[in-house]
């Protein structure tokens, strides 16, 4: 019984994945410029980021922000993650960011996370 109730479980799983699929399915954390005081963070967000661990990308991603708050891709990166997260005001406020801070990246102005999070 174990064993069919697991089977069961997994195939529900399956049907349900693209009730849960979020808007940013597609969206990929970006790098920021070489020898920004972000880099390192950004790198290991993006790693952990690639590897669903939400929670550790958040931290690196945070640390990033920190480091260079003017870096458009390290407000980008933590709104992904926010988003991930389920955090959606917090995503909000940084995609905010980042488009303003990122006004000559064609990535973050033309995410389409970023745009319905914005409602644009």
């Amino acid at each position: 019984m174990k064993h069919v109730g697991s089977s069961l479980l997994f195939a529900l799983l399956l049907l349900a994945a693209p009730a849960f699929a979020d808007m940013g399915k597609t969206a990929t954390p970006l790098k920021v410029a070489a020898g920004s005081k972000a880099e390192s963070h950004t790198t290991a967000g993006i790693e952990h980021y690639g590897l669903g661990h939400w929670d550790v990308a958040k931290t690196h991603f945070l640390e990033a922000e920190k480091a260079d708050p003017q870096s458009a891709e390290a407000h980008y990166n933590l709104a992904l993650v926010l988003d991930k997260s389920g955090d959606h005001a917090g995503a909000t406020e940084h995609f905010k960011k980042a488009q303003a801070l990122g006004k000559n990246n064609h990535e973050i102005q033309q995410s389409e996370i970023l745009m319905k999070h914005l409602k644009m």
